[in-house]
């Protein structure tokens, strides 16, 4: 248990900022370097540093949840 809050929500909520973090980062990548990369190259790279981002945040957003509610 983190806090309140249970760790099969905790890893569960985690699972999914990974897995949005991923379609997102590709989608955003795609957007943003697609024409000057190929939208392969930037979809790769954008998936990639979403995972960095999004896992990070969501971790941190999770910690400090969980000891503040």
């Amino acid at each position: 248990m983190l806090g309140n809050l249970p760790i099969e929500t905790a890893a569960f909520a985690l699972l999914l900022a990974l897995i949005a973090s991923v379609i997102g980062g590709a989608f955003g990548g795609v957007l943003t370097g697609g024409k000057a990369l190929g939208p392969q190259l930037a979809a790769f790279m954008g998936s990639f540093y979403g995972v960095v981002a999004g896992t990070a945040g969501v971790l941190i957003g999770i910690l400090v949840s969980a000891f503040i509610g």
